[in-house]
């Protein structure tokens, strides 16, 4: 047999559907009667297993080795090589308390980043299902049963009600043959198949001579021959274009980056400087300059900033856990947070995924029917006013009757067999204790030429004046069942079928269409012999009414939809449904109808069309994998960035080109969950709306900490390089006595980056979210981290504490002529101000103190660790002095000074930017 290239793989699988069956036999090298074993093992071995293939599993070292993949990292672990370095220098030692120091920091900041994501990663192992499904098909001339990986193209399968399909096969014969194709159309009722051919240009959708590989005979039974397996399958198709897409960096990630690479030039070019005036202006010697070149690095590197960020993510990612969302990439946590439209797909995700009867029709009146899903829980209402379900006892009753779903034995939950329509009209029924158990006498099965199911039961109708005798129960197309009867039942009689009435019952299913129901109609009729001709069997009927049903949308979702827009977040919805029923769930929602498309009037649009469109078409409905990619695209292209929800097959693509891809944990394909970025594990969209509450959070925080760390950090850099100059000029003897010439000595400033950048900065990332986080617009895409005004409010908080700082420093200086004294002053001063200098920034989202125990306790370990240095031992190690009262009351002093002088800008600034600020965002950065 020839084996088709993967370029003509396209116009293979068009042609599958439209060529005659011989035409199909030809090209497959079989027949009706299957391959023989040796056949087929030949083929096993061309083809390959009948498996969509995996991309490759990462390694827990790769995941560990990931973690230290930043530029800011880079140069961490390049300061701690020089700290050692230095030791190869003659005379010299290694500064182990750098690189000491340096080399924890990133330990713990690759720990917490690696262990979250190997759980996201066993996490996503434990929701994979692992088991492979079995396959009748004929070899040799006889049924036997495979598993579904050894089948070949050529192999007739054999389908029945409940199987999985094992591949795409074209059909040979088909007896009530139903199968749910929602996973990879997203179709949510099941699709009737029968043999023949179809139009060439038929969608998948429409393709009814087709079976699919993932999906499910819901009804009937059916033969086929194999056409393609694994990789070829529509399913391995898109299992392809997931294996070539390439992972892309998220906007946080890429901020991150571009915040170290800029912090890094920052502090190549300060250390540059710091040596030439050390050179310049100082005693000190080029070992002494090194050193201390090295110390300023660290110092003015936020090294603290990785592991808080890492942390932060981490902490948001568990309280996303504990939501039922599965993050299985850290950065997208935050990513969440700056989305600015959701496209979801509407089977399962903004549906219940399940038919629910929802109107009856009966007696020439209609009622409406609560209660969603499989539990028999629920009101028949008319008017509003609930009313007994007696009344309509005949009408559910066939329903009932003539069904082949069932309930689950031994279930404890509520779980049924069969067609998701007749689920429907049992669960219906169930709602008023009525059940389907009955004595069949005979069943003329569903065709699709005759449109209609009849079952002759051994008990009455239970309509007025009939006998208590076999009863024909009927139930399929409404005008088929409707030519089929004379009779109606009316105002709580049986009475004549005339025109007006017959035209009353096809207004009504109009009605009932127009609202985008599935509508079944039904009627029965009393019978004296089972066995009788079935036409005679189906004539001379008793109309009973009319059952509309539809997969209804979740009780919260309008909800967690209107909070999404209030939040900024527009929402389109994506379906494979028809336009009819995509516009109308989509208006009960609270969607948009106006200028609603179809997949191939996108198909259609040039680009620049298409960009229009997007920007406000809210529903796209009959819509293929290829052109929820188009729509996506589009959407991206216009400046958004963009959530995509799914949890078909069909929605894998779509998934890993999203900015953040969210799939469902329950009803969602294992494709889908491979492709995706977050795993939705109840499969609510509110959790969408929780998740993205909690990454603008997160990006708070990101904003608090980093304002913290970049403000401390360069107050503490403007004291050494200011102090180093004004000391040189200023105090030259005091300064060439020390071969440091600093105003900090390394130790010191390393102590405060660890004392300060540590604890406090990483209980700051376990901040709450501020209550009004839904309540403001998305950030923009060219929004960075550091904005215009953040950056004002670190240069100034930098430029406040170098003054105030510096001034008690050569206060100190000039009342002791003592420079460790002064040293000391300066020393607790920087550690105590940044401790303040906190709860400032915090007090801009409205957070109180004691918001945050993790926060109250860091900052009081802070001072109490402080306090230690000065009065223990531990000071000579330090080279500081314990401060004297007097000394204490300087550093008060500075510290009012400090708090008045960043009072005063802080209302100048608040002046200064008060036209320009966002609406519902916080407050300036200080």
């Amino acid at each position: 047999m020839e084996r088709l290239e993967s370029d003509d793989r396209e116009a293979t699988v068009t042609s599958w559907h439209s060529a005659s069956l011989d035409g199909v036999f030809d090209r497959l090298e079989t027949d009706e009667d299957g391959l023989t074993a040796d056949e087929a093992e030949r083929r096993r071995d061309e083809y390959g297993r009948n498996v969509i293939r995996r991309g490759e599993s990462v390694s827990p070292l790769s995941l560990f080795v990931a973690q230290f993949q930043d530029f800011l990292v880079y140069l961490l672990v390049l300061a701690a090589l020089l700290s050692l370095g230095v030791g190869l220098l003659p005379g010299e030692e290694p500064n182990y308390v750098d690189a000491t120091l340096i080399t924890l920091i990133l330990v713990a900041n690759g720990v917490f980043g690696f262990v979250q994501d190997y759980r996201a990663e066993q996490s996503m192992a434990a929701l994979r299902k692992l088991s492979s499904p079995d396959a009748t098909v004929l070899r040799d001339g006889e049924k036997v049963t495979v598993d579904a990986s050894a089948v070949v193209p050529g192999d007739v399968v054999f389908l029945e009600q409940g199987d999985a399909v094992p591949a795409d096969a074209r059909l040979l014969s088909a007896t009530n043959l139903e199968t749910d194709e929602a996973a990879l159309t997203g179709e949510s009722t099941s699709v009737s198949k029968e043999p023949g051919t179809t139009d060439p240009d038929a969608p998948l959708a429409e393709r009814t001579n087709m079976v699919y590989m993932n999906t499910n005979a819901v009804k009937g039974r059916g033969t086929a021959v194999v056409v393609e397996t694994g990789m070829d399958t529509e399913v391995g198709g898109i299992a392809t274009q997931l294996r070539e897409a390439e992972d892309t960096e998220t906007p946080f990630q890429r901020e991150v980056d571009r915040l170290g690479r800029r912090i890094g030039y920052g502090v190549v070019a300060l250390v540059f400087l710091v040596t030439l005036i050390q050179l310049s202006f100082t005693s000190a010697g080029p070992i002494t300059i090194l050193l201390t070149g090295i110390t300023l690095a660290v110092a003015a590197v936020p090294e603290g900033l990785p592991a808080v960020v890492t942390l932060t993510l981490a902490l948001g990612s568990r309280k996303l856990l504990d939501r039922n969302a599965l993050v299985r990439r850290l950065p997208v946590v935050e990513s969440l947070g700056s989305v600015d439209t959701i496209v979801t797909d509407k089977t399962g995700t903004l549906t219940e995924s399940r038919m629910t009867v929802r109107r009856l029709s009966f007696g020439g009146a209609t009622y409406e029917v609560t209660g969603t899903g499989l539990e028999p829980d629920g009101e028949f209402r008319r008017d509003g006013e609930a009313v007994d379900p007696d009344r309509l006892a005949p009408l559910l009753r066939c329903g009932a009757v003539c069904n082949d779903a069932e309930r689950a034995p031994d279930s404890e939950d509520e779980e049924y067999y069969g067609d998701p329509t007749e689920v429907a009209v049992l669960v219906a029924a169930a709602k008023a204790g009525l059940d389907g158990d009955h004595e069949r006498l005979r069943e003329i099965p569903f065709s699709s030429e005759r449109k209609r199911m009849t079952v002759v039961a051994d008990e009455g109708c239970g309509l007025p004046g009939a006998a208590d005798a076999p009863t024909a129960y009927v139930k399929g197309a409404p005008e088929t069942v409707l030519e089929r009867c004379d009779r109606i039942v009316a105002d709580g009689e049986v009475r004549e079928l005339t025109d007006e009435r017959r035209q009353a019952v096809l207004d009504e299913n109009r009605a009932f269409a127009g609202d985008a129901l599935r509508v079944l109609g039904f009627a029965c009729r009393t019978v004296e012999d089972a066995d009788a001709d079935a036409d005679a069997i189906e004539n001379d009927l008793v109309f009973l009414g009319l059952q509309g049903m539809l997969d209804p949308p979740r009780s919260e979702v309008r909800e967690a939809v209107a909070d999404c827009r209030r939040a900024g977040i527009r929402v389109v919805m994506v379906t494979g449904d028809n336009l009819a029923t995509a516009t109308a769930i989509g208006e009960d929602i609270g969607f948009d109808p106006e200028g609603a498309m179809t997949g191939a009037e996108v198909a259609e649009l040039s680009d620049a069309e298409l960009a229009e469109a997007v920007r406000s078409v809210e529903i796209f409905a009959r819509v293929e994998p290829e052109h929820k990619v188009t729509i996506l695209r589009a959407i991206q292209e216009n400046g958004h960035r963009v959530a995509m929800t799914g949890d078909g097959v069909n929605d894998a693509p779509a998934l890993r080109n999203a900015d953040v891809g969210v799939a469902m944990g329950v009803r969602g394909t294992d494709v889908a969950k491979q492709a995706s970025d977050v795993v939705l594990q109840d499969d609510n969209f509110v959790t969408i709306r929780d998740a993205i509450a909690e990454g603008r959070g997160i990006f708070d925080n990101v904003r608090k900490f980093v304002n913290y760390l970049l403000s401390a950090n360069a107050g503490e850099v403007l004291v050494v390089f200011v102090g180093v100059l004004v000391g040189a000029v200023l105090f030259p003897r005091a300064f060439a006595s020390r071969s440091e010439a600093l105003v900090l000595t390394p130790v010191m400033l390393l102590w405060v980056n660890l004392v300060t950048d540590g604890l406090p900065a990483l209980a700051l990332g376990a901040d709450p979210k501020a209550d009004d986080v839904l309540d403001r617009s998305p950030r923009g895409d060219d929004e960075p981290v550091i904005d215009t005004r953040m950056m004002v409010s670190i240069l100034t908080i930098g430029a406040l504490m170098t003054v105030t700082g510096l001034a008690l420093f050569f206060f100190g200086l000039s009342r002791t002529r003592d420079l460790v004294v002064a040293q000391s002053l300066l020393f607790t001063f920087l550690v105590t101000i940044e401790m303040v200098r906190i709860q400032s920034i915090r007090s801009r989202y409205d957070q109180e103190f004691f918001s945050n125990r993790w926060l109250v306790g860091a900052i009081l370990v802070t001072l109490a660790l402080q306090l230690l240095v000065l009065y223990t031992p531990l000071h000579v190690f330090f080279d500081v002095v314990p401060l004297s009262p007097r000394g204490w009351t300087w550093i008060g002093v500075a510290f009012l000074a400090f708090l008045v002088a960043d009072a005063l800008v802080s209302r100048l600034y608040d002046r200064t930017v008060a036209d320009d600020r966002r609406p519902g965002s916080p407050r300036h950065e200080d």
